[in-house]
């Protein structure tokens, strides 16, 4: 679930709150607790807080107070996608300004937080070597620990409130920062359980294709990410926004997560699953890439039905559709609601097919 000041990036002065929904998180979890489901994974960003922590602290709130009211259990995310708006106006957004501004050097303002990116690989070099510091001399770690124990301190006394993921989709750009990236999860689970006993969450890294020529991606090396102490921890992974069927590549990614989840002792949380459609495609930096071809992507009941039951037969801990938004976007299947003239949520039929996918769960324990 994406939400308005929760998720505003500090490359842009303006918000969209003229046409954020009335009553949109009462709607949303009344429609989501009537159709039978219980969990959303809502994804928050680091420097939407740094642009204005009254209005980010004041949603959250909100979000809180009404999943207490129709009993939806939420996980709130560290979100973060090409690393920063810093690093990438147009579609970054994460880390807050502050760490990066200082360094331009290394750091080029616009130079891509995607993973080809030289400077995004830099931060994230830096950031698992834990030399990440602000102007005051206080690394990154303890920063990101300090602002997520406020997000803890907030919102941790709900009884709607299941847990917390760490950060989303970390890069890795070596073998060897495997097992530093343990190092991070084991120093924020260590730090987190000082404030609360819920549900942490870390997350697969990317790249995530185990054809990547720049990691070796095997469920032993993916097991070095999980934190020293495992009590209550899961292990958030993408479905790969395809359907595993039998020895396709979706299945084989899929089972490579579950293994490695296996190996470290942890429950898998298939945090986003979809169905997309990528084509090679030569970005203007003249590098080739694979991007979601909106016209082609699509998902219909037989293969949400399909992923589902994956799920359940893999005894997955929980599960999040990706994704519920206000605004509407360009890939249709990721559209599970559409707002009205009249400001109010309205489900669409992939909302329908989410629900009836579902059902399969409802003779389960799983989430």
């Amino acid at each position: 679930m994406n939400g308005l000041n929760t998720s505003s990036s500090q490359a842009k002065n303006f918000t969209s709150s003229s046409h954020f929904p009335v009553n949109y998180y009462d709607d949303s979890f009344r429609v989501l607790s009537q159709a039978g489901m219980n969990h959303v994974r809502f994804i928050y960003f680091w420097e939407s807080y740094e642009k204005n922590p009254t209005l980010f602290m004041n949603e959250l709130n909100t979000v809180a107070q009404a999943a207490d009211k129709w009993g939806i259990k939420v996980l709130y995310d560290n979100h973060n996608f090409h690393t920063s708006s810093w690093l990438d106006q147009q579609r970054g957004i994460g880390f807050p300004w502050s760490l990066l501004k200082d360094n331009p050097t290394a750091y080029p303002f616009g130079s891509g937080g995607g993973t080809p990116f030289p400077g995004s690989k830099a931060w994230w070099t830096n950031w698992w070597n834990r030399s990440i510091k602000d102007s005051s001399g206080t690394d990154g770690w303890t920063l990101l620990a300090d602002f997520l124990k406020k997000i803890v301190n907030s919102v941790d006394k709900h009884p709607s409130t299941l847990g917390y993921e760490i950060i989303n989709e970390p890069q890795i750009h070596t073998d060897d920062q495997w097992g530093k990236i343990g190092q991070f999860n084991t120093f924020m689970v260590k730090t987190l359980r000082t404030v609360t006993q819920k549900t942490i969450a870390y997350s697969q890294q990317i790249p995530s294709s185990p054809s990547d020529p720049t990691i070796t991606m095997t469920p032993e090396n993916m097991a070095k990410m999980a934190p020293a102490n495992k009590t209550n921890v899961v292990f958030k992974i993408s479905s790969g926004y395809g359907v595993p069927t039998p020895n396709s590549y979706f299945a084989k990614r899929f089972y490579l997560f579950v293994i490695a989840g296996q190996q470290a002792g942890v429950p898998i949380y298939v945090g986003e699953w979809n169905v997309l459609k990528r084509e090679k495609v030569t970005n203007v930096d003249n590098q080739t890439t694979f991007e979601i071809n909106p016209q082609l992507s699509d998902i219909n009941q037989t293969q949400a039905n399909f992923m589902v039951q994956k799920f359940k037969d893999t005894h997955v801990w929980g599960a999040a559709y990706w994704f519920w938004d206000f605004h509407h976007h360009k890939v249709q299947n990721y559209n599970l609601i559409d707002v009205g003239s009249n400001g109010r949520v309205q489900p669409t039929i992939y909302f329908d097919i989410l629900k009836n996918a579902y059902s399969i769960f409802r003779t389960s324990p799983s989430r």
